[in-house]
């Protein structure tokens, strides 16, 4: 009998076995993870609507547009906002439209708001792309210098009560 010959057959088995569990496991783990972040991904979905073409541009088709997008945002119903156009800006190769967002929480005890935030946005309509592609459009909140593209930043209510709540601090500090 070859003793040595069959402990490495039977150790080589061993080692082929574990081979394939090991994959099998790495396989179900690299499946459920795939699967939760699929299921994350549907749960945090950043929404975005369908930009009007650069030559379908209006200032006023411009309002409706922002108007159209910030429905996809998920804020409270006590949120009220006004709309403003602020001007335009020529650029080497671009035009963009200013527009801002005014936001606060009026109540009945407070029709007035102590405080305000805005949200300014900007679309841009390119001079040396075909103008029948998109416009571009980007937005950011008062105080913030991070730059938001539609599509790709989730908008947090958060970010408009931060802007109010330090107005109110500030304007506690100052004694007139």
């Amino acid at each position: 009998m070859d003793l040595e010959g069959d402990v490495d057959a039977s150790h080589e088995d061993m080692k082929k076995a574990a081979e394939v569990i090991t994959e099998d496991v790495i396989k179900v783990a690299t499946d459920s993870f795939q699967e939760l972040q699929i299921k994350e991904e549907a749960k945090y979905k950043v929404k975005n609507i369908e930009w009007m073409k650069c030559e379908d541009f209006t200032v006023s088709r411009g309002v409706l547009q922002i108007e159209e997008y910030m429905k996809t945002w998920e804020l409270h119903e006590s949120w009220l906002h006004w709309s403003c156009y602020l001007g335009e800006e020529e650029l080497k190769y671009s035009m963009q439209y200013h527009y801002r967002i005014c936001w606060s929480i009026p109540t009945c005890r407070k029709p007035i708001p102590r405080a305000t935030a805005s949200v300014y946005f900007v679309i841009q309509i390119s001079k040396i792309k075909p103008p029948t592609l998109p416009v571009e459009v980007f937005f950011l909140v008062e105080t913030n210098k991070l730059i938001h593209r539609p599509g790709e930043s989730r908008f947090k209510e958060k970010w408009l009560k931060d802007v109010i709540e330090s107005k109110i601090c500030m304007m506690e500090t100052v004694d007139f």
